[in-house]
């Protein structure tokens, strides 16, 4: 399962490690806001409905930003656009924490998801491509785990923070140290070429006529682009209404301290790192389409369980693992899978507008669940929501095509 790790060339090393770290601080920077939630509910007195608006305003305008930054991509080259896209991301995590206001702190969040959306369109795009492509399912969907490393981190941060310094301080020192990520980019300039495929594909357009971003919507992509934006919105439909409100179930639902519960989202943190690895392998053992199957239905199980049966503390702790394992893994195929069903000239454009589509509209689910809590309960509302979004996931994958293995031709 891991032997690709030893098979890299140094341009293939170069683009995992920098995709891998801007992934790592893009999940960090994110996931501090799920942690600061309830600070906010006490020092500001805002309801769940207001919580989930300032996580959905992030996603919606990371849509934006994610099609901005893959078409960007197509055009002016994947490394110079991935820098500009850490670069945004840190500046405006950093900013959050000198909000004064709900209405400051929902300005610098929604310019935090131009960012947000941008990176992972564009370092998918540019493994993607460097890759070869018997291994692309497993190094792509590698790259997911780097999410489980930031969101861990993320939980590190808020037990040491949340323990060594006042709590109207701590919210404030999560979202400052979010500025860290700016320094990537200073490896990403020296060592991170640009793909051959993109190069071959430029000097092409350079000879016959640059190609707009907007065939995705031609007739002969249409039907590619929306049942992809659908398996997009769905599995982060089903993600961002679980994870959100994770750490407020656990200490407002199941009434842990906040060291407690740290350790609860410990396992699922490492449920979802180990989730993220075995989904890449199954990816390119079984193909993308069984894979996405297989893990929303498990994930849709495993939320129903996790959130609405009435079992003790210790068994809610150890069904944190499966809980991360699949609804985490399922990502694992997005970047390969949409590599694959694009063609070069437009790849970052459709890759951007689909993920991004999808984190878009599953963006509402947060804000759903908090309004939806306040009359049905927490547990049952994330339940109804994320098994909603894993039926769209279903509907999705029985609709497109399988992919595995296929080459990528610049002229494709």
């Amino acid at each position: 399962m891991t032997a690709w790790l030893g098979g890299f060339t140094p341009a293939e090393r170069r683009s995992f490690i920098a995709a891998f770290g801007g992934w790592v601080m893009d999940a960090m920077d994110y996931m501090v806001f799920s942690f600061v939630i309830p600070t906010l509910l006490t020092l500001w007195a805002i309801s769940r409905g207001e919580a989930g608006l300032l996580a959905t305003v992030t996603l919606l305008v990371s849509s934006v930003g994610g099609w901005i930054a893959g078409s960007l991509a197509d055009r002016f080259g994947r490394v110079h656009v991935l820098q500009l896209t850490i670069l945004w991301f840190a500046v405006f995590t950093f900013l959050n924490g000198f909000a004064q206001s709900f209405g400051m702190l929902f300005a610098t969040r929604a310019l935090q998801g131009l960012g947000f959306g941008g990176e992972w369109a564009v370092g998918s795009v540019l493994v993607g491509e460097i890759i070869k492509a018997e291994h692309r399912g497993k190094v792509v969907g590698a790259l997911q785990s780097s999410w489980a490393v930031g969101w861990g981190i993320a939980a590190i941060l808020y037990a040491i923070f949340y323990s060594v310094l006042p709590e109207q301080t701590a919210w404030r020192a999560l979202f400052w140290i979010g500025l860290a990520p700016a320094l990537l980019v200073f490896y990403v300039r020296r060592f991170v070429p640009e793909p051959q495929i993109f190069n071959e594909t430029r000097e092409r357009a350079r000879r016959e006529g640059e190609t707009s971003f907007l065939e995705i919507f031609s007739p002969g992509l249409l039907y590619t682009t929306i049942f992809t934006a659908l398996l997009a919105t769905g599995a982060q439909g089903g993600y961002y209404a679980i994870t959100t409100w994770l750490p407020t179930f656990l200490r407002n639902v199941r009434h842990l301290t906040v060291l407690d519960s740290a350790g609860y989202l410990a396992v699922i943190i490492i449920g979802s790192f180990i989730g993220y690895l075995a989904s890449a392998w199954f990816n390119d053992r079984i193909g993308r389409r069984p894979s996405f199957a297989l893990f929303a239905v498990c994930s849709a199980i495993s939320v129903i369980v996790y959130m609405t049966v009435p079992v003790n503390d210790e068994t809610i702790l150890g069904l944190g693992f499966p809980l991360g394992f699949f609804a985490s893994g399922i990502f694992s195929g997005m970047g390969p899978y949409m590599t694959e069903l694009f063609p070069s000239r437009v790849r970052g454009s459709g890759q951007g507008f689909c993920y991004n589509f999808g984190r878009g509209i599953g963006a509402l689910f947060p804000t759903l669940v908090g309004y939806l809590s306040q009359s049905l309960g927490l547990g049952e509302a994330i339940g109804i929501f994320a098994v909603a979004a894993y039926g769209v996931v279903l509907i999705a994958v029985a609709l497109l095509p399988e992919t595995k293995g296929k080459l990528l031709l610049a002229y494709d």
